[in-house]
């Protein structure tokens, strides 16, 4: 589960929610509500827990409206980039788990795709992008799968463009790499 579990009762949200009208308070669009659940997937954060990652995004920006903070200059990639790293806080959290039993270690085995070759394809890219370490892994999702530009990353996370396009370097190698090892490629 994501850590600080948003709840439905907290906040404006929560107002327009109890009346069944998510629209006139909700924070995020339609749009953004995909990418943010794109982004946790790719991060990989499992299915179960994907909507308490969307309502984590959802807190976070009501929040710093509520706090009186500037709103961002791009909404769509600061979800993106929050998004990324509640991604981030999962796999910490499930490191942590780990550590304390091996209970998970039959999860881990990857289970046999039906044949097709897009099947076999995506999820040795799935491996792929769970072996990577998490700051090569965000900058990748970041840039190929929530498709920002080596500026805004940079920006959103407070590092270098140099050091954003070192780190996509070297992840879309390792994942490179990592296809032709397999021969998925």
């Amino acid at each position: 589960m994501l850590r600080g579990g948003a709840r439905r009762d907290q906040g404006a949200y929560a107002a327009g929610a109890d009346r069944g009208d998510r629209t006139g308070d909700d924070p995020l669009d339609a749009a953004q509500e995909r990418r943010v659940r794109a982004v946790l997937a790719l991060g990989g954060v499992p299915q179960s827990d994907l909507p308490d990652g969307v309502q984590q995004v959802r807190l976070r920006l009501l929040e710093r409206t509520a706090s009186g903070r500037e709103a961002p200059r791009d909404v769509s990639a600061w979800v993106a980039v929050v998004a990324s790293n509640l991604a981030m806080d999962w796999h910490r959290a499930k490191r942590r788990q780990e550590r304390l039993g091996e209970r998970l270690a039959a999860l881990r085995e990857p289970a046999h795709p039906s044949g097709e070759e897009t099947s076999l394809l995506s999820l040795a890219v799935a491996q792929g992008l769970d072996d990577l370490p998490a700051a090569q892994r965000q900058v990748l999702v970041l840039r190929f799968f929530a498709d920002l530009p080596v500026r805004a990353i940079a920006e959103e996370l407070g590092i270098p463009e140099g050091t954003v396009k070192s780190r996509l370097h070297t992840a879309v190698r390792a994942l490179r790499d990592r296809l032709h090892e397999d021969e998925v490629v």
